[in-house]
């Protein structure tokens, strides 16, 4: 019993240091990412389990013996990493404050519909408590309602206040997952939920997924949804001329070409006259050197790797033309609406500093504000479930969004 007590308090401290210290290399990338983003954002039921265990092994067992000494020198250090790690998490509401101030300017608050009070700024620690549970009692959801012909990849679903509302503001949520996997069911909920509880209607998308899709079909998917927003989602309590897109990785990288190329009509076959304009972008985690024209490292193994084999399908020597009308960081343009880029520090599998260039380059010709959230001890996909760190940007991009619908 006690050196599986041993064997359980190693395997805890090995997942909290790669929490901590995500393992590099292209082969770690994937494993680093899932052990290092469910310990983070577990940190404080991990804590719970980790001091839990070991007393009740100190209950049973005492510290007699060299195996016990050692489970206990691991539980004591596995306890610092978790500290740290909510530590880190707790900095969320800082970083993403000083990045709405720094970029909408002081008192920006003054202007939202709902300015936050010490409650919402707290971190809600009874909503924690069930991480995996998001259902919202005061929000009802839609299901399954076709945008286009194709079957179950163009359906959406609607999330809205429990009570009627008309002439509401609208965000569109496009999941990620790498173009090749993911629904609508499965991202972006802890956001959906609290938008729609203050009023806001969401819009939750299917696209056609890779490889038996072939880019352009992902973001001509997302723009026909959007078509479809302007034209029936006043019968839902929408407002059709606000809508805000949001995503995580390649939902992030869709929703920011969605946000930069409005009424591009080759992106549009067969709708060129649709509106597709965006009137705010906050995405997360998103991929935007899609044609690797920054010279990383990291976005050249994508582009090789995936992008060229699975997703686009094109050679992209010959076709980097194609990829370059693909890349966020190759489509910035001083029409862009007003951004909130949120990503991770310790990000595994979209590196950060992707984030960084696309941000400055995007500040350099935007007329509109581009906020900047740089998360410290932060993985990939940080936002899928309710934790200290999700709750305080989802409060963060409430009111950016806010504030992005009451200047328009």
């Amino acid at each position: 019993m006690r050196p599986k007590f041993v064997t359980r308090r190693a395997l805890q401290l090995g997942l909290t240091a790669n929490a901590l210290r995500p393992v590099r290399g292209e082969r770690a990338a994937i494993p680093a990412f899932f052990a290092g983003w469910l310990t983070g954002e577990l940190a404080p039921h991990l804590l719970a389990l980790n001091l839990a265990d070991t007393a009740a092994h100190l209950a049973r067992h005492g510290a007699r013996t060299r195996a016990d000494r050692i489970g206990l020198a691991l539980s004591a250090l596995t306890t610092a990493g978790l500290g740290a790690l909510i530590a880190s998490s707790q900095r969320a509401r800082g970083e993403v404050e000083n990045a709405l101030v720094e970029a909408l300017g002081p008192g920006y608050e003054g202007a939202l519909e709902h300015p936050p009070d010490p409650a919402d700024l707290a971190t809600p620690w009874g909503q924690l408590a069930l991480p995996f549970r998001m259902r919202n009692p005061r929000v009802r959801r839609t299901r399954d309602i076709a945008y286009a012909p194709g079957g179950k990849r163009f359906l959406l679903d609607i999330y809205r206040p429990r009570e009627e509302v008309t002439g509401r503001p609208v965000l569109l949520q496009v999941h990620g997952g790498a173009w090749m996997i993911g629904n609508k069911d499965q991202q972006g909920l802890p956001l959906m939920l609290h938008m729609a509880e203050r009023g806001w209607v969401c819009v939750a998308i299917n696209y056609p997924l890779s490889p038996a899709a072939r880019w352009p079909e992902h973001i001509v998917a997302a723009k026909r949804a959007v078509a479809w927003i302007r034209e029936n989602i006043a019968e839902h309590g929408g407002d059709p001329s606000f809508l805000a897109v949001t995503g995580g990785s390649a939902g992030g990288h869709l929703s920011a070409l969605l946000a930069l190329t409005a009424d591009d009509q080759g992106l549009q076959p067969g709708f060129e006259d649709a509106d597709t304009t965006i009137q705010a972008c906050a995405p997360h985690y998103g991929v935007y050197d899609f044609a690797a024209t920054s010279g990383s490292r990291a976005s050249s193994t994508r582009l090789k790797t995936l992008l060229a084999r699975y997703v686009v399908g094109k050679d992209p020597v010959e076709f980097l033309d194609d990829y370059i009308a693909a890349s966020p960081l190759d489509r910035v343009t001083e029409k862009a609406p007003p951004f909130f880029v949120i990503h991770g520090e310790r990000d595994s599998l979209v590196p950060v500093r992707e984030a960084r260039e696309f941000v400055r380059r995007l500040r350099e010709v935007a007329r509109e504000p581009v906020a900047y959230a740089e998360l410290s001890g932060a993985q990939h996909a940080f936002d899928i479930f309710p934790s200290i760190r999700s709750a305080h940007v989802v409060r963060g991009v409430q009111r950016f969004l806010e504030w992005a619908h009451a200047r328009s």
